[in-house]
């Protein structure tokens, strides 16, 4: 051998080891059922901490949570939720590595064993002897019928038959092989759509009074390539928020009415979101999350209307209520404390010794420090959850394979061979679940080909 070939034939030999290795040894571990199961299951429990843990909230929320003393469980504290990544669990590199795994064990599990089986589905074969039909676990000999008569009834049944010289081959269901391929393909569609979310996707919470417009700032949560998902050049303004109260004074439902503005201002669309009713708009949607009171609108005496915000107390978890503080003087020098708990309910008036001064309502008046003080309007805020997931379409479009694909794996692949030699029919067949109805369909092909000659009738039949 020359310098030259052998030159090429190491070139050629370093061109297909990486192959070999790929399939000899990376792609049977990747197809492994217990590794898919295995991954399948952490997957499953890290999905479901994301569903207990909050997700996306700062770090003083997770430290007045989850303290270090007593530890939840014993272990689970904020240093820990903070060092594994558990406060945003779908977003960490080790859980997309995890999916990207669980998908490679899919694409490897399809290819090298899914296609394979419908490969082999797929391609037909007869049975020359007689004696390949004792392999078979369903199996029978008849002395009387024929080869056409057999063929009909399997054709009326439903079987696409081969057939050569005097041998036949039928088979039906083969939509139970493509049925586990499609799942395999809907499941990584379903990696895909996660994936995809995880890393454009984003979570946004705002907070806005009536009257107000805003674009989305308050981000809480978002992949690497989430920026070309947060809307630039549109806005949103809240025209109008309200609660429906039930009589006994609880809220029954809150309602935001949102229009989405363009760089100039112009209303595109407008919508009244509440609950479980989102607004969606370029693949962001505007969710009815939350409320607050933002401010107050009071009039002294003649004077014009002033709008004062109004700021949310803390009461140590004992309900939820807002104040503010109100100058009855030009020079700050005295004033009333102002609270309120909802946005039609009772408003407190306080001195600045802390004494009841007055109590009364949106609409109504009283006099204190000399003036008289109407109460305008409580001016309320909506709080609005607000996500973008480029990936949910695929996601869905996975799971709807999903269904349909469990439905076709259901359905039995029947196969049955035939051969006719020495006046006699030699008929065998299997089929990979539902055995028991398979038995019987054969059975039933039996008795219309020989009704009255059960006796001349050798069969075998091993537990289906």
């Amino acid at each position: 051998m020359t310098a030259k070939e052998l030159f090429l034939s190491k070139l050629s030999d370093w061109g297909t080891t990486p192959l070999k290795v790929l399939q000899k040894e990376i792609l049977p571990i990747l197809a492994n059922l217990r590794l898919a199961i295995v991954l399948l299951l952490v997957i499953a429990i890290f999905s479901v901490s994301g569903t207990v843990i909050e997700q996306g909230e700062s770090l003083e929320f997770y430290q007045a949570n989850y303290p270090e003393n007593p530890a939840l469980f014993g272990f689970l504290t904020w240093k820990i939720i903070a060092l594994v990544g558990l406060d945003h669990v779908y977003r960490t590199w080790w859980f997309l590595t995890l999916l990207l795994l669980f998908g490679s064990s899919l694409i490897a599990c399809t290819f090298t064993r899914q296609l394979p089986n419908l490969k082999s589905a797929r391609r037909w074969n007869y049975y020359q002897s007689p004696k390949q039909f004792k392999n078979l676990a369903l199996s029978a000999e008849i002395e009387t019928g024929s080869l056409e008569t057999l063929k009909t009834l399997l054709q009326k049944r439903r079987y696409r038959i081969f057939e050569e010289d005097h041998k036949l081959y039928a088979r039906k269901g083969l939509m139970g092989r493509i049925g586990p391929i499609i799942v395999h393909a809907s499941m990584i569609l379903i990696l895909i759509g996660s994936l995809v979310g995880s890393l454009t996707g984003f979570i946004a919470q705002e907070i806005v009074p009536s009257g107000e417009t805003f674009q989305v700032k308050r981000i809480i949560d978002a992949g690497p390539f989430a920026a070309s998902q947060v809307p630039q050049d549109w806005s949103v303004r809240v025209n109008r928020f309200w609660i429906d109260y039930t009589p006994d004074g609880t809220i029954d439902q809150f309602y935001s009415d949102l229009s989405v503005l363009d760089n100039q201002g112009s209303e595109v669309d407008r919508q009244t979101i509440h609950v479980n009713k989102p607004l969606k708009h370029n693949g962001v949607t505007f969710y009815q999350a939350d409320w607050g009171i933002a401010g107050i609108k009071i009039r002294m005496n003649r004077s014009p209307v002033l709008q004062l915000p109004m700021a949310q107390l803390d009461t140590g978890g004992n309900g939820r209520i807002w104040g503010t503080w109100i100058p009855t003087k030009p020079d700050l020098s005295a004033g009333v404390s102002l609270l309120a708990r909802d946005l039609q309910g009772t408003l407190l008036l306080y001195d600045n010794e802390g004494q009841l001064v007055s109590t009364l309502r949106p609409g109504m008046s009283t006099e204190v420090n000399g003036v008289t003080l109407f109460i305008d309007e409580v001016v309320g805020s909506t709080g609005l959850q607000i996500k973008a997931d480029p990936g949910i379409p695929i996601v869905y479009l996975g799971f709807g394979l999903l269904m349909v694909s469990v439905l076709m794996s259901y359905v039995s692949h029947s196969q049955i061979w035939v051969l006719e030699a020495d006046n006699r029919l030699y008929l065998g067949g299997k089929t990979n679940r539902a055995k028991v109805v398979f038995e019987r369909e054969v059975i039933a092909i039996l008795d219309e080909i020989q009704p009255t000659s059960d006796n001349e009738t050798s069969s075998k039949t091993a537990p289906v």
